[in-house]
């Protein structure tokens, strides 16, 4: 019996970001970055990652297109196509912090419609199917985390709930003249900062400037699971039209688990963003 393309598509990121988490693990915290024109920084790490991740796709999947950080271009014409981040998280991983991550996400015509995230130094790996083709039939439906499913929390906000910033949008604090109505983390993985509300662990966050291979495996994680996804600038991100170079594109994004935390939490940001 052949195996369904989804479940081939979810072994094959499992095993990938595996791999390439093991021997990232050999590097953690002993590589030096070089800072970019975007200010984020790069290292030999992230350019062996990003060529070991595209060489393993091409191998497996030939018809599939490729678009990764270190090598981004314009979004190819295609019906499939990978977004790659080699290392979610550079900065921490060049100073021996253990919070990074692998990124890989399945565009089917322009958006994400399988995502996995995968953390090689705590052993999460998150993953989901959202609004997937016929090609795909049979994927479980909702998202996970080692295996189990996760879902937003229902918990209202307040002084032990968890809100997710990212450096560039600290200034959100000033925004009103009254206390923020969270806890305050800031993680420096966009990645992680969208998933920790997918799972439950925040109840919202921002992230003011990422790339799209920051959000493009989360975007479906997140979709998946129930959280609600707001676009800072009103701008709808999929499907990526091809010939597109969004390599310096930023997607200002508000995460948020319920619908009913909107209001809260965009009246602190959306000022800003707009």
């Amino acid at each position: 019996m052949n195996t369904p393309l989804w479940k081939d598509i979810l072994d094959f990121a499992q095993q990938t970001t595996a791999d390439v988490g093991a021997e990232l693990l050999q590097q953690f915290g002993q590589v030096k970055g070089i800072e970019k024109a975007d200010g984020s920084l790069v290292t030999a790490a992230d350019k062996w990652a990003d060529k070991e991740l595209q060489q393993r796709i091409t191998a497996r999947f030939p018809q599939h297109e490729t678009l990764t950080e270190e090598t981004a271009k314009q979004f190819p014409d295609a019906i499939w196509c990978w977004i790659v981040d080699p290392i979610d998280g550079t900065t921490n991983f060049t100073r021996g912090v253990p919070l990074w991550g692998i990124s890989m996400a399945l565009l089917y015509r322009g958006t994400p419609v399988f995502g996995y995230v995968h953390f090689p130094p705590t052993g999460q790996s998150f993953h989901a199917f959202y609004n997937a083709p016929p090609e795909l039939d049979g994927h479980p439906m909702g998202a996970y985390l080692n295996g189990s499913p996760i879902a937003p929390t229902r918990d209202r906000p307040g002084g032990n709930q968890f809100f997710n910033l990212c450096a560039r949008s600290t200034h959100i604090l000033t925004a009103l003249e009254e206390p923020f109505p969270c806890k305050i983390r800031m993680l420096g993985v966009a990645t992680y900062n969208i998933l920790a509300v997918a799972a439950g662990i925040a109840i919202g966050g921002v992230e003011a400037t990422p790339k799209i291979w920051d959000i493009a495996a989360v975007w479906a994680i997140c979709q998946a699971s129930g959280a609600v996804w707001i676009s800072l600038n009103n701008e709808r991100i999929f499907p990526l039209v091809s010939g597109r170079d969004d390599r310096q594109k930023p997607y200002p994004t508000l995460t948020v688990s319920s619908p009913d935390w909107v209001e809260t939490f965009q009246r602190w940001v959306s000022s800003s963003y707009q």
